[in-house]
């Protein structure tokens, strides 16, 4: 594993953001500055990704097919999904009510 201090990790955080971003710079995975943070006790970067996220269910509810958005934003299709689906608005359902039919005592 590459030899990055818990304060130049922050640094490196702060600039890239992203674990894939720190990982191409010193020639390791995401995997591996992923448990470099977990180790020093480093929260991830929040809402990243909040942009690419919200271009993504843009353009799928304007017909843009999961697997086209996933090609073009360089990834899986079941994340591109994930993020369709946790991102898209909220949409109340109509509660039908069910009437109960009384019976007469004889």
């Amino acid at each position: 594993m590459a030899k990055i201090s818990k304060s130049q990790l922050e640094k490196l955080q702060k600039k890239y953001k992203a674990d894939s971003a720190i990982g191409k710079l010193f020639g390791i995975t995401r995997q591996a500055v992923h448990q470099l943070r977990v180790k020093y006790g480093i929260k991830p970067v929040l809402n990243k990704n909040t942009d690419r996220d919200s271009d993504i269910v843009k353009q799928y509810a304007r017909g843009t097919s999961g697997t086209a958005l996933a090609k073009r934003y360089k990834l899986s299709v079941s994340q591109t999904y994930r993020i369709i689906n946790e991102n898209k608005p909220k949409v109340q359902k109509k509660v039908v009510k069910k009437s109960v039919k009384k019976t007469r005592k004889k």
